[in-house]
């Protein structure tokens, strides 16, 4: 019985991965390059590095907008180096950023930068912390606790390094002391069952903070269950694990104390199911209210979570905030980034979403053919996607133009981003036989065998041409074999693939915080189009990533750090009418490459804020003038 119940769960874990597409039926669509995707053991980033992959590097003008303020980069800590600076924070006059999957562990520069920003105008750069070999320092929290001024750094693994995190005194920030090494295994004894083991995960962000003389930190793990774990580092050379907690409990409470298979079980599928693209309640990220009493959870497709965590032993769930129907631009969850106001009776949750544009994302993970076995095709194939129709069937002749696998060039009209569909054995690749050019011929689906279809403009196509094929209903092996037996030199499948938006922000009204109440959203020019434009560049990202929330008098503002749209500040005094009132957006940085923020830390009561360029390293930005911009 045991072995039928982990044969189910994988079967439902394979059915929540992007499909491997070498059977290729409309019930398996592409996903894109941009999936966001977090399962147990993963690297939540993953779909960041593959859009990465995917873009280059050019400059995005960004939408404008009405402003009232003015938010003036007056330093720069350079870091030149692309995708490489992750988040930021400050504490007593020094600023400390993380370092992504490259460079990683052991590499020169790997890890935590620490910067003195005594001089706003003029940061200067003190050393860098090293990340454990093969691992990456991609968050970093610090703060005056009651042992000193103590830094925390989570561990991913980008080499086969450890997960878990590092503790350091920094009362010296110029001599950092290690402190302690922890290691993060999931906390269900019966994980290696349902999940197979899963030990020395990785830790995605934390928190610190204080209840009293006795010191915590709030760590986020890529365990299965218990995704919420809090150490007591009152002795922070010697953290000890206080307690766990996960989305689960918002399944079946009690489920992991239960102890019984089917109940974990069943959990286990619900954690790996959800809402769009990327499906799955797994935990992001966590904010903790200044007192320590209360921890906002953003659980991706679980939603917002609210617990009380007075007693840290004891972690009690007090709300969960979700709205799939009205709090998502397509139907997406994917809560990943939370703060709330002082009073906590408004929270701003930032939903990261990179399943967006999927018209512009060549298919992923397609094979042609595996094995030399006879009826290999004898002509190479490529794939592209298409949104809002098919460009191809719409032109079905006359087209010109070439293409090397990589991309789809049409003369005097557009490039389309392609991926050549691989192959292990017997058949031709564009390596192999160079560019393929002529004219472009649809021929329909192409399932000639599987389906009878019979290929259209087969009286327009000469030897040489090139095929294009709608994707669906038989496998590729057969659609390209159907093309190479009218004499083309390669075959181009289309995939006709909608395109949706990006995230954005929602906006929470908690005067309740046991009935949140889903106030507004919030989103930029470019992360509510669903197709690239002359102010939204088509290599762009425009999810919205990280947020802070200030108070400042009778005014509540959120700093947003929103990858390529750059650093906004909005008024979220009304939380049912947010206003932009500043923007922050180089269209020519001094490096040559866009600015992409990724981290936001706001220095409380003071007009400066603080910006992570994944790109350009350190930005320090300065809030200037009064409107609210209402």
């Amino acid at each position: 019985m045991l072995i039928a119940l982990v044969g189910v769960l994988a079967m439902v874990m394979a059915l929540t991965a992007p499909a491997a597409a070498h059977p290729d039926s409309p019930e398996s669509p592409d996903d894109g390059v941009h999936e966001h995707e977090l399962v147990a053991q993963s690297d939540p980033s993953a779909a960041l590095a593959a859009q990465d992959a995917f873009a280059g590097n050019i400059i995005s003008d960004g939408p404008t907008a009405k402003v009232t303020k003015n938010l003036d980069a007056v330093g720069v800590g350079e870091r030149n180096v692309a995708d490489a600076t992750t988040d930021v924070w400050s504490y007593d006059g020094y600023a400390y950023t993380g370092t992504f999957n490259s460079p990683c562990g052991g590499e020169p520069d790997a890890g935590v930068w620490v910067w003195d920003i005594h001089n706003k105008n003029k940061p200067s750069f003190v050393g860098v912390i090293d990340s454990p070999v093969g691992s990456r320092s991609n968050d970093v929290r610090v703060a005056g606790l009651n042992s000193g001024a103590v830094l925390v750094h989570s561990n991913e693994s980008c080499g086969g390094g450890p997960g878990g995190f590092e503790i350091y005194n920094v009362d010296d920030p110029n001599n950092p002391v290690p402190l302690a090494s922890v290691r993060v295994d999931d906390p269900n004894p019966l994980t290696p069952s349902i999940f197979g083991p899963i030990t020395d995960v990785g830790v995605h962000n934390l928190w610190l903070f204080t209840q009293g003389g006795e010191d915590y930190v709030g760590v986020t793990t890529e365990t299965a269950y218990g995704n919420f774990h809090i150490y007591n580092i009152t002795d922070p050379a010697n953290p000890v694990l206080e307690s766990f907690w996960g989305a689960e409990e918002v399944f079946d409470p009690g489920v992991v104390a239960s102890g019984d298979f089917g109940r974990n079980l069943n959990a286990a599928i619900w954690l790996i199911s959800g809402f769009g693209a990327s499906a799955n309640r797994f935990l992001h990220d966590v904010t903790i209210t200044a007192d320590g009493t209360h921890a906002y959870l953003a659980n991706w497709d679980a939603g917002l979570i609210l617990l009380d965590i007075s007693d840290p032993a004891n972690p009690a769930l007090v709300s969960v905030a979700i709205d799939p129907v009205n709090g998502s631009l397509d139907g997406e969850v994917n809560s990943h980034s939370v703060w709330p106001s002082e009073d906590g009776t408004i929270v701003v949750e930032g939903e990261e979403d990179f399943s967006a544009w999927e018209g512009l994302v060549p298919p992923t993970n397609l094979t042609l053919d595996g094995t030399a076995t006879p009826g290999d095709p004898t002509i190479p194939a490529t794939a592209i996607s298409t949104s809002d129709g098919d460009f191809f069937e719409a032109n079905q002749t006359g087209l010109t133009g070439s293409t090397d696998g990589v991309a789809v060039v049409v003369d005097g009209g557009p490039t389309f981003d392609a991926v050549e569909l691989a192959t292990a054995a017997g058949s031709p690749t564009f390596a192999d036989i160079g560019s393929a050019s002529g004219e472009y011929v649809w021929i329909g689906q192409a399932c000639t065998v599987t389906s009878g279809d019979v290929l259209e403009n087969t009286g327009d196509f000469d030897a040489g041409d090139i095929a294009v094929v709608r994707r669906g209903a038989c496998e590729f092996e057969e659609k390209a074999n159907a093309a190479a037996s009218l004499g083309a030199s390669a075959v181009i499948i289309s995939n006709n693939q909608l395109s949706s938006p990006w995230g954005g922000l929602r906006i929470w009204d908690y005067s309740d915080p046991t009935n949140p109440v889903l106030a507004s959203l919030f989103d930029t020019v470019c992360s509510a189009s669903t197709a690239p434009s002359d102010e939204c560049a088509s290599n762009g990202t425009y999810s919205v990533h990280n947020v802070v929330v200030e108070s400042q008098g009778n005014k509540t503002f959120a700093y947003v750090s929103w990858y390529w749209d750059g650093m906004l500040v909005l008024d979220v005094t009304d939380p049912y009418n947010p206003v932009e009132v500043a923007r922050f957006f180089d269209p020519a940085p001094a490096n040559g490459l866009a600015n992409d923020f990724w981290g936001v830390y706001k220095e409380v009561g003071s007009p400066f804020l603080l910006g992570s360029d994944r790109n350009g390293g350190l930005y320090i930005f300065k809030l200037k003038g009064s409107g609210s911009g209402k």
